[in-house]
């Protein structure tokens, strides 16, 4: 290049460096405008987060902050899948009307609470109790009829019926504190439902079966062998966890061993028997569209919607990193409005799930905070969605 052309070059790069300095100082043009740093001395923002390197931002539930050093949902990693065809979530703006059942494991209490947080029942208080006994609840369902609640107490060995209206327990079955197989015993118990018929239907996980017990304490009905611990239905099954009953008289079972979902007709005839991609799979539900819906009970933890005819995974919300990881949830249960209710069992949260957007859009208690005042939970093992004026 000639003296001349360098000459002209070097006064246009002059030229340009000026205008550069001084739009920078008029935020609103594109450029970022100087801020303060610690020493008082401007620093160049570059548009960054302040976090560690390589986490990112995302859009975040109200209420929810940002764990340091952690990647929120939203990033190339995190990313649930969305559900097929899934649109926005319709109906009442509230996800309990009627109120939500929590079993508060390590508050050793039942809570109803409404979609505020407000406490609308609570169990127990003085007189409620057999004498000498604890309660530590890990699930909680409320009966057909709307006047009691079945709770069984997986560390205690019982099963126990609550009636709503006095809070005093009203039947028990099992021998408090003493594991076994023995006649009235049992062993890890756990999903206890009542039926409309007054019986309750338990998964005794650590006994291998799965028992319909009548008012009257009479075992009507087993599935499974007792002690004989193996995937084989409807013969055995391999620690099962949960037994939900379904509107057509069958039931649909989790077994620990083999991540395994089996839907039971009402002669017990399998309906199929599915391997789920969990570390341990827990307290499957059938959907309305006859999908599965199933938790990974584990950390990190997740939530599935399998189609049980193909074994595909139409739904995976799973975060790794960041407030919307789960630890160890245990139950989801489906809303009218196209989201999941959900207890983050060692995150010390229940939270609402909308899988069109894939995030938290509702939480009582506080994450990674156990407490027993009002508003906080301690490992929340179990949820029940209660119908409008069970709790008045």
């Amino acid at each position: 290049m000639k003296p001349s052309y360098i000459a002209g070059a070097a006064a246009v790069v002059v030229i340009l460096v000026v205008a550069f300095v001084v739009l920078s100082q008029f935020p609103g043009n594109g450029v970022p405008a100087a801020s303060p740093g610690p020493s008082g001395q401007p620093t160049r923002s570059t548009g960054r987060s302040s976090q560690s390197p390589g986490t990112m931002l995302a859009s975040l539930p109200a209420g929810i902050t940002p764990e340091p050093g952690t990647t929120l949902p939203g990033g190339p990693t995190d990313r649930p899948t969305r559900a097929p065809g899934s649109s926005a979530p319709t109906g009442t703006s509230q996800h309990f009307p009627g109120g939500l059942l929590i079993a508060d494991r390590g508050n050793g209490r039942l809570l109803a609470v409404d979609d505020a947080g407000a406490i609308l029942w609570r169990f127990p208080e003085a007189g409620s109790l057999p004498a000498g006994e604890t309660f530590s609840a890990d699930d909680a369902f409320i009966s057909p009829d709307g006047k009691t609640i079945v709770a069984n107490e997986e560390e205690n060995q019982v099963i126990v019926r609550i009636d709503i209206a006095t809070k005093k327990v009203v039947w028990e079955y099992g021998q408090f504190g003493h594991p076994g197989g023995g006649p009235g015993q049992l062993w890890n118990p756990d999903d206890a439902y009542p039926l409309a018929n007054g019986d309750i239907t338990v998964a005794d996980i650590k006994n291998c079966r799965i028992m319909e017990i009548s008012p009257d304490k009479r075992i009507v009905r087993q599935w499974g062998q007792t002690g004989v611990c193996s995937d084989n239905p409807p013969h055995t099954y391999g620690q099962p966890n949960g037994d939900t009953p379904l509107p057509d008289g069958g039931m649909l079972v989790t077994e620990i061993y083999g991540s395994r979902v089996v839907r039971l007709s009402a002669t017990g005839k399998v309906l199929f028997d599915i391997h789920v991609p969990l570390h341990y799979p827990s307290d499957a539900q059938l959907l309305a569209d006859g999908n599965v819906l199933v938790v990974d009970y584990f950390d990190p933890g997740a939530l599935i919607v399998v189609d049980p005819g193909t074994g595909h995974v139409l739904y995976r919300y799973g975060p790794k990193h960041g407030p919307g990881k789960l630890n160890h949830p245990s139950l989801a249960l489906p809303l009218p409005d196209g989201t999941y209710v959900l207890n983050d069992d060692y995150r010390h949260r229940v939270v609402v799930i909308d899988p069109t957007t894939n995030s938290i859009v509702w939480t009582h208690g506080h994450n990674r905070q156990a407490g027993a005042a009002d508003g906080f939970l301690n490992i929340p093992d179990g949820v029940d969605v209660a119908p409008v004026g069970i709790f008045k």
